[in-house]
């Protein structure tokens, strides 16, 4: 303690404080004259130790900012104290750094006209603030941007809607039909857009592993884009090297879907001259091999001061732009995902006036015309179970009398048996009295929604309470899914969905019809959507049988005591204590790997501490331990 005192008292603690500390200490007079800086100046600004004294502190202002901080300097002479007064310091490599000083006035204290300057680095802190207003004006333009892409085909639609209305000669209705099919499938691809850069960046997207010949995807390519670049008078041009005649393993979709947009892009910047698709093989290693596309216009160009952001969410060469030829700005950020979620690069090279030329690269293993073989058998299979959807009963759950016009009518084309329920409360009350094969379920109704009609019908007896249930929601995020499956459903169909996306989720859970074959077990008992899953605990003991059964013995032992408690506390409305009892039996549930019924006790958990949820409590509560007592059932005849 003795040597901390002398230390102090000698002032020993200068040396770490002022000489050798982070910040930068300026001493200067009234007039801005520097009398001291300490060697922070070096590492931060460049400029040697003592290097600085005898000059003037106004002379390293940035110049055009000068009066301001002229005024900010006097109020510090007129203070004790002054804080967080910004500036520009001008470096000894001809730069400038934003710096930030608080500063002390020795004329209150030591009666001496001078200022000390505690000065710190706000460099990184100003580029952060500068790149999130840059990203806010980038949104803000976005959502501008989308509003009118948006509004512009719903009016067209509107219109010619009106204009249907009021007995137009056929050749009118020929006409205005065909401009609301054109509207509808602008706006589609706009909100796809957005349903993509969702579900690539939520992580959802998956990607096909399957074989396809290069030249015949690209040939068809070209095809498509043809009418459209002969009407603008644009030559069209596709050239495949030799060595890139290959049947390639990945997925054609994406790779259409990526070429599409740049190609797409290429025809609506592209005024006249050509546009060339050229494909070759960058590199090859046995089975494994890197492709080549380049997309090359003559087109209007990119700002070179452009280049680097056009790859960016909500971002096109500049507003103008966008105003006059359209778009989201979100084809090139969804492009340059999609590449290089499979492993591959893209770049792009312009120059205004003169054109612009995108590259992709993108590893793919080479497969054999077998690969392709199975992808038609595959093709050919499913259009032979397309047939199998006739008679398939169907209860569609749907409020918006377009959506349920529109998915009925799509039904009705497979032959399918199709009963209409507006709610939620319906749809229960027609199972009680109808079997169906599958159920879809729109999420978002009065009455009931989508989440307590699932609910309510897996509380119901077998084989009704087993049905497959498919949400059929705008709500199409990572968040919103999850909620579906917890509450009971089997899948979900994001809007807008096509006849296509319908019919896949059909065929995949019409599985119990017997045009498809299936296992004599399987006929024996429908089987509904599993409470359980014991491959955690199967994970985590190295599926120890002992370990196993002692788990499950443990849980079938305590939880009916807990559901007890929790039915006790429901009685009594101690929401704090249930809360508690709930929170207590989430672990085991984990370790069951019961996910849905873990969801609903986050969500029971999180009702408790909210007073404007409590009425709800009970019967969510009710809910929960019907399930819970099903997924007893279910343990104890588990197999593992």
């Amino acid at each position: 303690m003795n040597s901390l005192k002398e230390y102090v008292k000698k002032g020993l603690f200068y040396q770490s404080v002022v000489e050798d500390g982070s910040d930068i200490i300026f001493i200067v007079d009234y007039s801005g004259e520097i009398l001291y800086h300490n060697s922070s100046v070096e590492e931060t600004l460049g400029h040697k130790p003592g290097s600085l004294i005898g000059k003037n502190f106004f002379d390293f202002i940035l110049p055009e900012t000068l009066r301001d901080f002229n005024t900010r300097y006097k109020e510090s002479i007129s203070k004790h104290y002054n804080e967080s007064v910004e500036f520009q310091f001008l470096c000894k490599d001809k730069t400038y750094k934003y710096l930030e000083f608080n500063s002390i006035n020795l004329q209150h204290k030591n009666d001496i006209e001078g200022l000390i300057l505690d000065c710190r680095d706000i460099t990184q802190r100003k580029n952060v603030a500068e790149e999130l207003m840059r990203a806010q004006r980038t949104k803000d333009q976005f959502l501008a941007n989308i509003s009118h892409e948006i509004r512009t085909p719903i009016n067209g639609i509107a219109g010619m809607a009106t204009l249907l209305s009021q007995n137009p000669s056929p050749e009118e209705q020929t006409t205005y039909l065909n401009a609301i099919k054109s509207a509808a499938d602008n706006l589609k691809v706009i909100i796809n857009d957005i349903l993509d850069l969702a579900s690539i960046e939520s992580g959802k997207l998956k990607f096909e592993n399957i074989g396809f010949n290069l030249r015949d995807l690209l040939a068809s390519l070209i095809d498509t884009f043809s009418v459209q670049s002969a009407e603008k008078g644009v030559l069209l041009e596709l050239d495949v090297n030799s060595e890139a005649n290959l049947i390639l393993i990945g997925d054609p979709v994406r790779l259409n879907q990526i070429l599409i947009n740049l190609i797409s892009n290429a025809i609506k910047f592209t005024h006249s001259g050509a546009i060339k698709l050229c494909c070759s093989i960058e590199q090859k290693e046995k089975r494994n091999c890197v492709v080549r596309f380049d997309v090359i216009d003559t087109g209007i160009g990119i700002p070179k001061d452009k280049l680097s952001t056009i790859f960016e969410s909500f971002s096109q060469a500049d507003a103008s732009v966008t105003r006059k030829y359209g778009g989201t700005g979100l084809g090139l950020t969804i492009v340059k995902q999609l590449v290089e979620l499979q492993k591959g690069k893209i770049s792009v090279k312009s120059q205004e006036d003169k054109g612009s030329s995108f590259t992709v690269l993108i590893p793919y293993a080479v497969g054999v015309v077998d690969d392709i073989a199975e992808t038609s058998l595959r093709a050919k299979r499913s259009q032979t179970y397309r047939n199998s959807l006739k008679n398939l009963n169907v209860l569609l759950v749907e409020d918006n009398d377009i959506n349920r016009l529109y998915a009925s009518s799509i039904l009705k084309t497979w032959d399918c048996n199709i009963e209409l329920a507006e709610n939620g409360y319906v749809a229960v009350e027609k199972i009680k009295n109808n079997s169906f094969d599958i159920i879809l379920m729109d999420v978002q109704m009065p009455v009931m929604d989508g989440y307590e009609a699932t609910k309510a019908i897996r509380m119901g007896e077998a084989p009704k309470s087993q049905v497959p249930i498919i949400a059929l929601t705008a709500n199409a995020t990572r968040k919103d899914i999850e909620k579906c499956l917890s509450a009971g459903m089997n899948d979900c169909v994001p809007k807008p969905f096509t006849p296509e996306d319908l019919f896949r989720v059909l065929l995949k859970y019409s599985g119990n019809k017997s045009k498809i074959p299936r296992s004599p077990a399987d006929n024996e008992k429908p089987k509904g959507p599993k409470l359980i899953d014991l491959s955690y605990l199967q994970s985590v003991s190295n599926n120890d049988k002992q370990f196993i059964q002692e788990m499950i013995a443990t849980f079938l032992e305590s939880m009916p005591k807990s559901i007890e408690d929790i039915s006790r506390m429901v009685e009594l409305k101690n929401w704090e204590a249930m809360g508690k009892a709930i929170h207590k039996i989430k672990p085991s549930l984990t370790m069951m790997g019961m996910q849905g019924l873990k969801s609903s006790a986050i969500e029971l958990e999180q009702m408790c501490k909210s007073d404007i949820l409590s009425k709800a409590i009970p019967s969510e509560t009710e809910s929960f331990i019907v399930q819970l007592k099903e997924a007893l059932k279910e343990l104890e005849t588990a197999t593992y």
